[in-house]
């Protein structure tokens, strides 16, 4: 370590003491770190030692003066150690660059001898040069006379053979135009056409000029009638074009006539197009008769996807991207040629030569945009026509393919006219097939609900066998819908789930589908539309916002009371519809908007509606729904018991021994509504119960209040004072909402069903006359019901409350209000 240390101190030094000879030396020649001379003033004090103007004898006095002994003997001896470094670095600077001075020296012995052979060169160079300028110039007198007689003789020949080719030019235009050497033909009629229009005054030209025209006549009718007959290639007919335009036919009649030529064969491509889609008429019209049994074969809600629930359209020939293919590869690229050829004749040669002050160009584009604009808005229709055809979404991708290599040729035409309005009109095309397709896949979608909802309907509508323990639960068959049991195949929640995965997997394809308009590889995904506008209000506001307002919409319209819809309505799908709805406004719509944002990622732009309305409406949906629900089972329920009041002679019945059979079966009916709405909606909360709840009622019909009423019918006075006391108690009765907005549990709608019951039972009951055996029998009817429907509401005051309004108003309609022992009844009601 110390020998490492000690080596890289020797370095250090070695490094320092060379800095340090570099510096002194730049000093001394004055220059700074750039190896430029520092440009500073010159010191003239005569004592600086390091400037030009010292004087040792005025520096010696100085110290003398100044400095005692002991400072004159240390500034001798640092002058002499400055002396000897002096040295000593010019000494290692001599050494370090004596190779250097070699070589210099060894150059410049080089550079010597090179200079002295190169100037010997020059000088026989300069030479040679004397001579050759001698030897020139006595070539040049020599020559000096007969110069003059060649020029003239070389001028004589060139007009000879100019005036041979005139002699000779008619018979050479009619070997042209036999050999068909058109261009020829033309091109050595112009070269002599300024010769011969100038000497025209002299009869041998006049004769040549008068051959001419005639020759040129015939050739120009021969390339009008090669231009009429249009049977030439297209490099045959621009050349003719050209030829005519050299021979100064008319540019606009030659435009016409062209434009002309090329409609004729681009209305060809049209008319096969056209050809295409007439046979979709008379197809539509083959095939709307299978439609109803290809619609009848749908099983269930899962088998209805658009592809299985929308009819493709009538077969044809060719699909969509075979049509566009053939329209892109015939009409649009015999276009794109028309109109480079065109270019090339009309515009941008005529912008060129004799052509150009004939202000052709601008003629002749005005009649190519019109002729474009033209022949495209055809074409535009008939892919319009074709594209309405496609009827079908099961397969979206060839119809986006279809556009999309439509939109990419469209560019061609705009590379080409650079001003036209031909890829604008071709875009809106694109963007309302995509916007007609959004509307597609919406009909899709709400045609697949409905027929989910007719699969749902069709399953609660057959019969099926409840299994052992839904018969234990709620025993038999109950009104509006089929006995329901959670092991039964088609339960309600079974029904729910798949009509919920269903809707939300058609619409998951459906956006599947949409998405492939807004795929990176499609050319028009990247119009502003497609970013933005698309997104915002075709996909999310027109398809995903509409198909949820139109379930909530269709399903609040099974709610209109006495139509024919709400009367037909199984109350079963009332109540599934209300949980899907509840279901949609909990999560379902906050999915599915989150899942198109997520996709499409929209830029909303424009307004778009929240989620809070969207699930605000669905929550209302499914209100109404439940609402109906109840009111639908509390009139079924009532009109039982109605009948059953009405159709009975209550003052001459018998003594009751009995429950009437009614009763056992509102019970019945309302234990199974109460296991139906079970299995979709939870228990809620209810008060505590009392542990008599079961033995309660007739405690209090046998009350000191109901012993009023009845020893009061038997005094004068006594309706007077009952109906008193009956009011006086009303007034502090807590009011029953008989119709009021049901929650979302299970005890609230059967609450509210059982209060629709028994307040239509309370209504027949103050109708209808009773005698003795009549009003017990209301006695031993309500104990029995009371004995049960305590259970299934949310507050057991309440049944106490109207029962014993139904057994007090029996008791005023009553001729001999006579009631039963309460032990009797319970022995009735046990027996059941």
């Amino acid at each position: 370590m110390d020998g490492e240390a000690d080596g890289l101190m020797v370095v250090t030094d070695d490094n320092g003491r060379r800095r340090r000879v570099h510096g002194m030396l730049k000093l001394y020649y004055g220059l700074n770190e750039e190896g430029k001379a520092e440009e500073q003033p010159d010191s003239l004090d005569p004592c600086d030692i390091n400037g030009p103007h010292f004087d040792p004898e005025v520096y010696l006095n100085k110290l003398r003066r100044e400095c005692s002994l002991a400072e004159l003997m240390d500034q001798e001896t640092c002058m002499v150690k400055q002396i000897r470094s002096l040295d000593s670095d010019m000494q290692t600077l001599v050494y370090e660059n004596y190779n250097k001075f070699i070589s210099a020296t060894d150059t410049i012995r080089k550079m010597k001898n090179d200079f002295k052979k190169m100037e010997d060169e020059m000088d026989c160079l300069s030479a040679n040069m004397e001579a050759i300028t001698d030897f020139s110039a006595r070539i040049s007198g020599t020559l000096q006379d007969q110069h003059t007689q060649i020029t003239k003789l070389s001028g004589v020949h060139t007009l000879l053979r100019k005036l041979q080719f005139l002699f000779e030019l008619p018979a050479r235009l009619n070997k042209c135009l036999e050999l068909q050497a058109y261009a020829q033909a033309v091109s050595s009629h112009r070269r002599a056409r300024c010769v011969l229009q100038q000497y025209s005054h002299l009869p041998s030209f006049k004769g040549i000029q008068d051959d001419c025209h005639a020759i040129m006549d015939k050739l120009a009718q021969e390339l009008r009638q090669k231009f009429r007959d249009g049977g030439t290639s297209a490099k045959d007919l621009s050349e003719c074009v050209e030829l005519l335009l050299q021979l100064d036919e008319p540019a606009e009649e030659l435009c016409d006539k062209f434009l002309s030529h090329a409609r004729s064969r681009l209305q060809s491509d049209l008319q096969g197009l056209e050809a295409e889609i007439k046979p979709y008429p008379s197809a539509v019209k083959d095939s709307s008769a299978p439609r109803p049994s290809s619609t009848a074969a749908a099983g269930s809600p899962t088998d209805n996807s658009p592809t299985g629930g929308v009819l493709p359209s009538p077969t044809t020939n060719t699909d969509i991207l075979e049509f566009i293919d053939r329209g892109c590869n015939e009409f649009v690229s015999s276009l794109c040629l028309v109109i480079t050829s065109y270019q090339e004749l009309f515009i941008n040669h005529a912008q060129t030569g004799e052509l150009a002050s004939k202000n052709i160009p601008q003629m002749a584009t005005g009649k190519l945009q019109a002729f474009v604009d033209d022949l495209a808005a055809r074409y535009f229709s008939l892919v319009e026509r074709r594209i309405q055809e496609e009827k079908s979404v099961g397969d979206n991708s060839l119809l986006v393919r279809a556009l999309d290599r439509f939109h990419r040729r469209l560019q061609a035409v705009a590379k080409l006219l650079p001003g036209s309005d031909v890829p604008n009109r071709g875009t809106e095309i694109v963007v309302r097939a995509a916007t007609e397709r959004v509307k597609q896949y919406l009909s899709a979608l709400q045609s697949f609900y409905m027929d989910s909802l007719t699969d749902v309907r069709q399953a609660l509508a057959t019969p099926r066998l409840s299994v052992a323990g839904a018969a234990a639960a709620g025993g038999g068959a109950h009104l509006g819908g089929p006995a329901s049991g959670r092991d039964a195949p088609n339960s309600l929640p079974e029904l729910l789930s798949s009509l919920s995965a269903s809707i939300l997997n058609q619409i998951k394809s459906v956006l599947a589908s949409v998405h492939l308009f807004t795929a990176k590889d499609i050319t028009f995904s990247n119009k502003p539309y497609f970013k933005g506008e698309f997104c915002s209000q075709g996909v999310r506001e027109s398809l995903v916002v509409s198909f949820i307002k139109f379930v909530c919409q269709s399903s609040r319209q099974f709610c209109e009371s006495a139509g024919d819809k709400g009367g037909s309505t199984p109350p079963a799908l009332l109540l599934l519809l209300s949980r899907l709805c509840l279901d949609y406004e909990t999560s379902t719509i906050s999915y599915i908007l989150t899942l198109t944002d997520e996709q499409f990622l929209a830029q909303h732009h424009s307004p778009v509606t929240p989620v809070t309305s969207l699930c605000a409406e669905a929550r209302e949906a499914a209100q109404k729904l439940l609402n109906h629900y109840v009111k639908v089972q509390g009139l079924i329920i009532s009109q039982m018991l109605r009948k059953s009041v009405e159709t009975r002679d209550w003052v001459n019945t018998i003594e009751p021994r009995n429950v009437r059979a009614v009763m056992k079966r509102v019970v019945e009916d309302t234990t199974s509504i109460d296991v139906q709405v079970g299995l979709l909606y939870e228990e809620g909360v209810r008060k505590a119960h009392s542990s008599d709840s079961s033995k309660r009622t007739f405690s209090v019909y046998s009350s000191s209040r109901q012993q009023a009423r009845y020893a009061a019918s038997y005094t004068p006075s006594a309706p007077m004072d009952t109906n008193l006391l009956s009011n006086i108690h009303k007034l502090f009765s807590e009011r029953i909402d008989i119709f009021s907005s049901v929650e979302f549990n299970k005890v609230s709608v059967m609450t509210g069903i059982i209060k629709i019951s028994l307040k239509t039972f309370l209504e027949c009951v103050r109708l209808r006359t009773f005698g003795r055996y009549g009003l017990q029998q209301i006695q031993v009817d309500c104990h029995y019901l009371q004995m049960y429907l305590w259970r299934f509401v949310s507050d057991e005051n309440l049944v106490h409350f109207l029962l014993d309004e139904i057994v007090g108003s029996s008791a005023h309609r009553c001729l001999d209000p006579a009631p039963m022992e309460q032990s009797v009844i319970e022995v009735i009601c046990e027996r059941g």
